[in-house]
């Protein structure tokens, strides 16, 4: 407890006299962290929570720079990005991780029904409208990646430069078939059994990586922990029923905007994707053509590609920044 009551001290001073008064949101204090996940983490992250409508987004920032937003999906937090972390600091980056609401240590609505797609937009959109940004380099990976691209649509000019990691861009094909694990998940019964009293998916995110031992012991723990209970698990369930099993799920006019957006967009952009990624491998075709001007990264990793692939994340961010910064 006094390892993360110094990290939360630090973390005020910092927001109290690096941030401009007339643009700054109102912070709340974090909530503690377990000392097994601070041991994980790089040193001395800035944590914080903000007003997002009806409920309070967790946030943790490491360096000054330019900014980096990075987006994790469902149901891990931006514990998820911590190597890569490691990897930039000190290279100028003012890196920004946002759990998602009802994930890691954000506030948890107690309905699934508070869930929807536009819902965590607008929630993400709130954050970001409170971190007096003037531009940006977005990371996304799962939900985070509609979830990121339908916030930053909300503000035109922000987003310059996009590293995308497994994730979905856009609505269903006509005639799709949704994934056996979004199947079950619309399963009501079972599924609500599943997730709400055994704790699936979390504690079971080793089973769809390349190296099920990227995800194991006190990593596996930090993953499961803020999610236990049946008063903290309403996302993960509600998330993938996020996902559309037919073309008039309320997803799927978002997902259009949503793609929309990306494939407006011109600005630098990586893809890194996890080849052994059982539910989003075969997406990747779909997001190149829909990102046509994007260098391409193939991996081994599986969908949490973050704990298996960092040094290949962080240098397509490397070079991304690097074509934000060359003369046009």
């Amino acid at each position: 407890m006094e390892k993360d009551t110094i990290c939360a001290f630090f973390s005020l001073t910092y927001l109290l006299t690096t941030f401009n008064p007339a643009t700054m949101p109102e912070f709340y204090p974090a909530p503690a962290l377990p000392e097994w996940t601070l041991d994980l983490l790089p040193p001395d992250p800035r944590r914080y929570m903000v007003e997002v409508g009806d409920y309070r987004m967790h946030v943790m920032e490491y360096g000054e720079g330019y900014p980096l937003l990075m987006v994790h999906g469902n149901p891990t937090w931006g514990f998820l990005y911590r190597k890569i972390v490691k990897e930039l600091m000190g290279e100028g980056f003012r890196i920004i991780l946002p759990d998602l609401i009802g994930l890691g240590y954000s506030e948890k609505p107690k309905s699934m029904e508070s869930h929807s797609l536009q819902h965590h937009i607008d929630w993400l959109a709130k954050l970001i409208g409170q971190l007096d940004l003037e531009s940006c380099i977005c990371v996304n990976q799962d939900w985070g990646g509609a979830i990121s691209m339908g916030a930053l649509a909300q503000y035109p000019g922000l987003l310059k430069g996009l590293v995308v990691l497994n994730t979905v861009l856009g609505p269903p094909r006509e005639g799709f078939k949704a994934t056996g694990f979004h199947r079950f998940a619309h399963n009501h019964g079972l599924s609500d059994i599943a997730f709400r009293v055994f704790g699936f998916p979390q504690r079971m995110l080793h089973r769809v990586q390349g190296d099920p031992e990227s995800i194991k012991g006190m990593v596996a723990r930090s993953y499961y922990w803020p999610l236990r209970g049946m008063g903290n698990n309403a996302a993960p369930l509600a998330l993938a029923r996020m996902v559309p099993d037919d073309l008039d799920h309320p997803s799927v006019p978002v997902l259009e905007k949503v793609r929309s957006f990306t494939e407006s967009f011109k600005g630098p952009t990586s893809l890194v994707w996890g080849m052994n990624d059982p539910i989003l491998k075969k997406l990747l075709n779909r997001t190149k053509r829909m990102l046509p001007h994007a260098s391409v990264r193939e991996t081994q990793a599986g969908h949490f590609l973050q704990e298996e692939v960092p040094e290949e994340i962080a240098q397509a961010i490397r070079e991304v920044r690097q074509q934000l910064a060359s003369p046009a």
